[in-house]
Formats: structure tokens, sequence, C-alpha cells
């Protein structure tokens, strides 16, 4: 039972280890949202995992971004014109690794070697990714009837609750 009880408390541990923050990256290339203006109506809006995180979580970190982007400007909408995801790997098997470790203490002296597996257990989709970037058109009045055109206040309102405060 014990046994039982720090597999899953060690499983709950990595998930929250793994789920990125929704935080401002503090510095170039740092996890967290960033957003550069590139003319008067166009932004470049990047969010930066600070691992391989699921990549629809990181697509989403970057459309929320994107959202309050717009929102700030004083914009109703924007358009997507060119989005990219960094992947940082899409490996989802199973994984092993080995570990070896000796000390001493007062006159003794000791080693030790552990071996580690790990299984993933089901949630998102598997693939990883570091970052998403979307170069973005904002725009004002009804939204354009386009599957790249999204509805600022809309997306805001969806995916604020998905965001992992710090």
């Amino acid at each position: 039972m014990r046994l039982l009880f720090l597999a899953a408390l060690t499983l709950a541990l990595a998930a929250c280890a793994t789920t990125p923050f929704y935080a401002p990256a503090t510095g170039p290339g740092r996890p967290g949202y960033s957003e550069l203006q590139i003319e008067r109506d166009r932004y470049r809006v990047t969010f930066r995992a600070d691992g391989a995180a699921d990549a629809r979580l990181v697509e989403n970190y970057a459309l929320l971004r994107a959202g309050q982007v717009t929102l700030r400007a004083g914009y109703d909408w924007f358009i997507v014109d060119r989005r990219s995801l960094d992947r940082g790997g899409s490996y989802s098997g199973p994984r092993a690794s080995i570990g070896v470790g000796g000390g001493s203490w007062g006159g003794s002296s000791g080693i030790g070697v552990g071996v580690g597996l790990g299984f993933p257990l089901g949630g998102g989709s598997g693939e990883r990714a570091l970052a998403s970037t979307l170069d973005i058109r904002l725009g004002r009045g009804p939204k354009p009837d386009s599957p790249d055109a999204y509805d600022a206040r809309q997306v805001v309102h969806a995916l604020s609750a998905t965001a992992r405060a710090p």
C-alpha cells in the first residue's frame, strides 16, 4: 500500500512539473510568453515551455497571449498569418534509466545502483513541443470568415481557465 501511494505521489508531481506556467518570459529564449510588435497592427507572439510540454497546451498558451495582445491594443480579432511549432521531441514510449552512486560516512563506504522505468499513462496527444510562435494581424469590427481568424474576447475567455499561474 505504501508503494502504491508513493507511485501515485510521484506521478502527480511529475504531471505538475511538465505543465508549463503561463507567465511572461524573463528574457530572450526563456520560458513564458513574449511578443514583438512588427507593424502597427502586426505582432509575433511566442510561448516557450521550460522543457518539452504537451504541444496542444503550448499552442493554446500562444493563442491566449495573442488574444490578450489584441485586446490590449484596442482591437477585436486577430488572424494568424503564420504559425510554427518547435517540437522538442515527440517520443512518447517507455523510457529506462540507470544510475550509479557511492559514498562514505565515518569508516564505512558503499555503492548503489538504481534502475528506473517510465511509462506514459495517457493524457494529451503525446506530441511534445518547446515553443509555439504566431504571426498575427489585428483588426476591428466583425471577425472575417476565415479558419485562421479568432475573436480575441472569446479566445481569452475560453483559454484563460486552462492557464496555470506560477
